[in-house]
């Protein structure tokens, strides 16, 4: 019964560890910022086919991909704020959330080339290559989004400087 017990209490830690203690350990913030950046990718997609099959239609295509990701932006920026990244080194909200912003169009920058580059070496949009480079290019994007937001903007502060 003991043991059962001690099980128990590991595997609460552990759940406390991975969804609830705030942390510095990357290797737990990139397990939470997979669940964020999963979440940020529903709404963005989600609000881009909303927009593009009923609002916009393709005429206005760049309009709709362009407002869902801002959407899917601000979900991850709150969503990182408040659950992976609490120390940020910026002086201000708002200098904070243009760094995540701008780290963020990167990322689709590289999204965009990566994606252009497979389709020139791999083949045209209507082939499952392009699938494969969306796929690779969502990887490259996901890494480079969560490395530099870790690194550039929320690393924890040097309590020496202060």
């Amino acid at each position: 019964m003991k043991a059962k017990q001690e099980k128990q209490k590991k595997r609460t830690s552990l759940m406390k560890k991975l969804f609830a203690e705030e942390t510095n350990r990357t290797l737990i913030q990139f397990f939470r910022y997979c669940f964020v950046g999963g979440g940020a990718t529903v709404v963005d997609w989600g609000i881009s086919t909303v927009l593009f099959f009923f609002v916009f239609g393709q005429r206005y295509a760049i309009a709709a991909n362009v407002l869902s990701f801002v959407a899917g932006l601000l979900v991850n920026y709150f969503l990182s704020t408040f659950w992976i990244f609490r120390n940020s080194k910026m002086q201000s909200r708002m200098a904070e959330f243009l760094a995540f912003a701008a780290i963020g169009v990167v990322g689709l920058l590289i999204t965009a080339g990566v994606t252009k580059f497979s389709e020139v070496l791999l083949g045209d949009l209507t082939s499952a290559y392009q699938i494969l480079g969306k796929i690779a290019a969502t990887a490259i994007a996901f890494f480079w989004n969560f490395f530099a937001r870790k690194y550039l903007i929320f690393q924890k502060k040097d309590s020496s400087a202060s």
